[in-house]
C-alpha cells in the first residue's frame, strides 16, 4: 500500500510561519489536491475548515540530498579499530562484505526504516545515490532495475519524495581497473546504463508526480573521462550527482593520472552548472573552493557522515563569502538527524577556523541561515520545486512544538538558534511531503509496519 495524496483541498492555519517573505502570524496555508501550496494569507483569523495546528511552528521542509539507504544497517559495525591507523579505505572494505550479503527484500525493508527516520527528522524528500545494482557476484537480476524497484516502493510506502539517482560505475579505479569484491554488484557499461535509466523512467513515470529521476557517475576513479561525456551527451537534462575529492588518496590520485586535482578536472572538463551536486568536495585548493561557487553547482555536504569516516573538514567559510550553495545529506546513514547535519557543519568549521558563527556572511541568526542555505540547495540538488512555503510550491512543510521548553518565550530570530544548537528532531512533531501528512504528533503513520519488516530482515542478516 502506497501513501498517495490526500485528494481534497486543504487549509492549514499556524500562529506562526515561515513563509517565503519571512516570519509571519496568523497564517493560512491553501494546498490542492496534487499536493501544491495554491495560496498563503498572513495576518487573517482562522476559518471554520482550517485545519489549525496549535502550539506548532510552520517551516518549509528540507531535502536530504545525499543517502546510500543500505547502509543504514551497518550504524555501529564498524567503529573497532583493528590496526594502528584506521581509515575510510578499511571501512569501504567492510561495507563491501556486508553488501554482500544483502537481497532485494532487504533493500527494501532498510529503505523504508531509512525514509521513514528521514521523516521524523523533518526531511520532506530525499536524493538516493544508489549504486547496488546487481546480485552477489555482478549478475544481473532478470529484471535489470530490481533494486531501484525495490528503493522506489520504499519511498512510496513511506511516502517520502524521491529524487531517484541511479549511480554509473563501470571501474575498480583508475585506467580500466577491474572490479572487485562489492565493486560487481555495482558495475554497468554506459549501454548496461542508458537500459537501466529508461527502465526507471518509465517506472518513475507512474509514481506521485514528485518523484524525479537524474544521474550519478559514481566518482572520477570509477567512470571513465570518455564515459562520462557519454553519459552526460545522452541526458541533458535532470540533476547530476557526483562524490569528488572526498579523500586525500582520492585527489592524489586523480592528480597523478589526470595532471590536476579533482575538482579543478571536472571544473574545466565538464559543464557543471546548476543541474550539478558535488558531494562532499572536502579537499579543495582556494582557487578550487571559488570555483565552484561560480559554478552555481551545489556542494553536497554530509557531516555527520564525514566526520565518522574520518574525511575531513570542507572549507565553508570560503565557500560561503563567494556565494556557494550547498546542501546536506546523511550518506551512510549512520545516524539520521537533520539538526545535527547542520550543527556539525557549522562546529566543524569553528574548530578549523577556531571562530564562532562561521557559516554564514550576513548579521542576524546563524541558525536560520544554515536552514535557509541548505533549504535552497537541497531543493536545487534534487530539481524539486520546493523550498519555501509559497504558491506552486510543494507543499513540503513541518510543525515544530512551540511549546517546547526550548522554544518557549523565544523570538522569531533565536527559534532556529535555540532548535539546531541547544534541541534536537524530537521538536519535530508533524511533517507533509507534497500534501502527504506522513508525520503526525512526531510519529510516523505506519511507524510499526516498517519497524516490524526492519526487525524481520536485521534477524535474517545477523
Amino acid at each position: 500500500m502506497t501513501i498517495q495524496n490526500h485528494g481534497v483541498n486543504v487549509n492549514l492555519f499556524s500562529e506562526l510561519a515561515l513563509i517565503s517573505e519571512g516570519w509571519a502570524q496568523n497564517v493560512r496555508i491553501s494546498v490542492g489536491q496534487d499536493g501544491k501550496i495554491t495560496d498563503v494569507e498572513s495576518g487573517v483569523d482562522p476559518g471554520p475548515d482550517d485545519r489549525q495546528l496549535r502550539n506548532r511552528i510552520l517551516l518549509p521542509a528540507m531535502a536530504n540530498l545525499h543517502s546510500h539507504s543500505f547502509q543504514r544497517s551497518m550504524a555501529g559495525m564498524t567503529e573497532k579499530r583493528a590496526k594502528k591507523q584506521d581509515s575510510f579505505w578499511r571501512w569501504r572494505e567492510l561495507m563491501y562484505s556486508f553488501l554482500e550479503q544483502l537481497n532485494p527484500e532487504h533493500v527494501e525493508a532498510i529503505a523504508a526504516l531509512v525514509f521513514m527516520e528521514m521523516l521524523e527528522s523533518g526531511y520532506a524528500s530525499v536524493g538516493e545515490f544508489h549504486y547496488l545494482h546487481h546480485q552477489q557476484g555482478g549478475q544481473p537480476y532478470e529484471n535489470v532495475t530490481e533494486t531501484s524497484s525495490r528503493i522506489i516502493a520504499a519511498a512510496l510506502q513511506t511516502g517520502i519524495g524521491l529524487t531517484h539517482l541511479p549511480v554509473f560505475y563501470m571501474q575498480g579505479g583508475l585506467n580500466g581497473e577491474k572490479l572487485s569484491q562489492g565493486q560487481l554488484r555495482f558495475g554497468n557499461n554506459s549501454e548496461q546504463y542508458f537500459r537501466v535509466l529508461e527502465q526507471i523512467e518509465n517506472e518513475i513515470q507512474k509514481a506521485p508526480e514528485d518523484y524525479l529521476l537524474g544521474m550519478a557517475p559514481h566518482s572520477l576513479r570509477a567512470v571513465s573521462p570518455e564515459a562520462l561525456k557519454e553519459i552526460l551527451d545522452s541526458r541533458q537534462f535532470g540533476p547530476v550527482h557526483i562524490h569528488i575529492a572526498e579523500q586525500q588518496k582520492e585527489v592524489e590520485d586523480i592528480q597523478n593520472n589526470y595532471g590536476k586535482r579533482p575538482v579543478n578536472w571536472l571544473l574545466d572538463n565538464v559543464p557543471v552548472d546548476s543541474r550539478w551536486c558535488l558531494v562532499h568536495a572536502t579537499h579543495m585548493l582556494p582557487e578550487e573552493t571559488v570555483k565552484l561557487a561560480k559554478s552555481g553547482a551545489v556542494a553536497g555536504l554530509c557531516p555527520v557522515t564525514e566526520a565518522n569516516l574520518g574525511d575531513g573538514i570542507f572549507d565553508g567559510s570560503e565557500y560561503v563569502s563567494s556565494g556557494g550553495k550547498y546542501g546536506i545529506g546523511s550518506d551512510s546513514n549512520v545516524r539520521i538527524s537533520l539538526t545535527e547535519e547542520l550543527r556539525m557543519l557549522e562546529y566543524s568549521q569553528r574548530l578549523l577556523r577556531k571562530e564562532r558563527n562561521v557559516m554564514t556572511d550576513t548579521a542576524g541568526s546563524l541558525g536560520e541561515s544554515l536552514y535557509a542555505s541548505a533549504l535552497s540547495g537541497g531543493a536545487q540538488a534534487l530539481s524539486r520545486n520546493s523550498g519555501s512555503i509559497a504558491s506552486g510550491k510543494w507543499a513540503d512543510l513541518l510543525a515544530l512544538d512551540s511549546d517546547a521548553l526550548t522554544l518557549y518565550g523565544s523570538s522569531e530570530d533565536e527559534i532556529f538558534d535555540r532548535w539546531i544548537f541547544s534541541a534536537d528532531d524530537s521538536l519535530v512533531r508533524e511533517v507533509w511531503s507534497a500534501g502527504r501528512q506522513i508525520v503526525v504528533d512526531g510519529r510516523h503513520v505506519r511507524h510499526d509496519q516498517i519497524e516490524k519488516q526492519y526487525r524481520k530482515i536485521i534477524r535474517e542478516l545477523y
